[in-house]
């Protein structure tokens, strides 16, 4: 049997190792048109940072690595140019001389990947302007900052790598501004929760644009500009489009391969295309969100790995399915970590499905050990079916392993209320004898057999200051005193029995505290006293947060340092 692989990195190359286990008398061939054939591409923006500081350590394994190892003939500079799906032979291009050739194939695997978004917009071809997705580019940015020494940099767009890049260029010194077409950055969290990570790139100094839609680029001298459609612009000495990325498909397309509603390579659970023995994996593939059972396109490195280790079985005559993804997903901003799986409650509601969701605000650790601090934990679930439907964590230590737990919760299809039984590891310096994942089954129990009701950040603003209903603050008079949300009365938890009669019984009573606890304590104590008690999910930490950080539209304050 002869293999070709098309396009090595994280699905390509797991394929080839995969194949070559579980036959050794394989032909393998592996055409990847950059030069290097399996890369840690997560990890280019540290590089450029100099968090990573020995190049060779982003390359995974080199062609004569995978010759020796595996016996695999990987060929780097070479493109895949056209299949002859009747032929079974691919045309190809070497890169270097210019020439092409013809390789014969019995299987066919595609992982083409998937390239950066760039818009046909005045002044997007010339220097200063990078985009960052392969080795290739990390050398051409890192070289142009070790070179220029530029003072700043201007980032399009507030996904994964204009974040970490921006992270790493701050960490070199220069000043960033990050130009977000919509309203909020980081577009796997819901407004309320990235008002957090907002908060942490203004600390750290990163510029905030939003609503800044790019109509075009200038350079004068050193110098490139974005100037955006309402006729803003702003200036630095450098540039990086990161707006996102789109399947590469143009191989596949030419082939006459069918693609998905989403733009992307058409696949069964088996990885195989709409042609016979050509299978396709990788950020150039549509899959099955594992969620909502729609198609989904993941640019991520876990789900290319399953997806060329599954192809690799059913090119090797086994039967392995890809069960769909969830697209969980880390990342560490500055000191804060954000991790994500599922859906988005803006998806949940896009999807029109009935949902409740939990907001809390646990410690990471037990609170009497030295360094706990808080998280946020957002997760929602289906009504009435409690089936969990994403989890949106922010903090420090301690989130990736909630984040975790959660998605292999969802992953075995357990409901909300189940998490609160799950029996976790816990010593003080890692946990609490309540973990926050139980915490958000607890929550969430009380919130569906009616021990507690909500509301949430987005209320706040709406809700009467006429007397009509009673808003509480039940923190002490220090923390009162330090900020709160307007028209809340303080009266603290501790109090609150013996002042019972200041609290009216003829309208609903909302309560807030600094994480949730005590507001959830004296919503209990109101309501078996006869009123009608609502809870803020998060406490006042995380509606402050939010009433500074949100950015509803264009020119609405509060919506950065500078206005925008």
């Amino acid at each position: 049997m002869k293999v070709v692989i098309v396009g090595g990195v994280a699905g390509g190359a797991t394929a080839a190792a995969r194949i070559r286990r579980l036959d050794e008398r394989a032909e393998i061939v592996m055409i990847e048109r950059s030069g290097y054939v399996s890369y840690a591409n997560c990890g280019l923006p540290y590089y450029i940072g100099g968090v990573i500081e020995d190049f060779g350590d982003l390359t995974l394994q080199t062609p004569e690595n995978f010759r020796v190892r595996y016996r695999v003939d990987a060929r780097v500079r070479q493109e895949a140019e056209e299949i002859d799906l009747a032929r079974k032979r691919v045309k190809i291009r070497d890169l270097r001389t210019g020439k092409t050739y013809e390789e014969g194939y019995d299987k066919l695997l595609l992982s083409p990947g998937a390239k950066p978004i760039v818009p046909a917009i005045p002044g997007i071809e010339g220097e200063r302007l990078f985009t960052l997705r392969t080795v290739e580019d990390t050398v051409a940015i890192s070289g142009f900052v070790r070179r220029e020494k530029p003072r700043s940099a201007l980032l399009i767009g507030g996904g994964f790598i204009g974040l970490e890049m921006a992270e790493n260029l701050r960490g070199l010194g220069l000043e960033v501004t990050i130009a977000q077409r919509s309203g909020h950055l980081f577009g796997i969290f819901d407004e309320d929760m990235v008002c957090g990570i907002h908060a942490e790139m203004r600390r750290n100094g990163v510029r905030l644009l939003f609503h800044a839609d790019t109509a075009r680029f200038e350079r004068s001298g050193d110098k490139i500009a974005a100037v955006f459609k309402d006729g803003t612009r702003a200036e630095a000495d450098m540039a990086v489009l990161a707006i996102g990325v789109t399947p590469d498909t143009a191989l596949a397309e030419r082939a006459g391969l069918a693609l998905g509603t989403r733009g992307g390579i058409a696949v069964d659970p088996h990885m195989r295309t709409s042609a016979p023995e050509v299978y396709a994996v990788g950020d150039a593939v549509e899959v099955t969100d594992f969620v909502s059972g729609a198609p989904s396109l993941i640019a991520l490195a876990g789900p290319a790995n399953k997806q060329g280790r599954i192809a690799a079985d059913n090119i090797c005559g086994l039967d392995s399915e890809y069960k769909g993804t969830q697209g969980s997903s880390v990342i560490k901003l500055f000191s804060l970590t954000a991790a994500a799986t599922g859906m988005t409650e803006k998806r949940a509601k896009g999807a029109g499905l009935s949902y409740g969701k939990v907001i809390l605000s646990p410690a990471n650790h037990a609170s009497y050990y030295p360094g706990a601090r808080a998280m946020t934990v957002k997760v929602l679930y289906e009504r009435p079916s409690l089936r969990i439907l994403g989890a949106q964590i922010l903090g420090f230590e301690g989130v990736d392993k909630r984040l975790d737990v959660i998605g292999t919760a969802m992953r075995c299809g357990a409901k909300v209320t189940d998490l609160k039984d799950l029996e976790l590891a816990y010593a003080p310096p890692y946990s609490s004898a309540k973990d926050p994942v139980n915490m958000v089954g607890f929550v969430a129990e009380n919130v569906e057999t009616g021990k507690m009701s909500q509301f949430f950040a987005e209320d706040v603003a709406g809700l009467p200051r006429d007397g009509s209903v009673c808003l509480l603050d039940v923190r002490t008079p220090g923390e009162y005193a330090r900020g709160h949300a307007e028209g809340f009365v303080n009266i603290p938890l501790d109090e609150l029995r013996g002042r019972l009669r200041e609290v009216p019984e003829d309208r609903p009573v909302y309560v807030m505290c600094q994480s949730g606890i005590r507001s959830y304590l004296a919503c209990r104590i109101l309501t078996e006293n006869g009123r009608t008690c609502l809870n803020f999910a998060g406490g006042y930490r995380f509606y402050e947060t939010y009433r500074r950080e949100t950015c509803p539209a264009p020119g609405v304050l509060p919506c950065g340092a500078d206005g925008r």
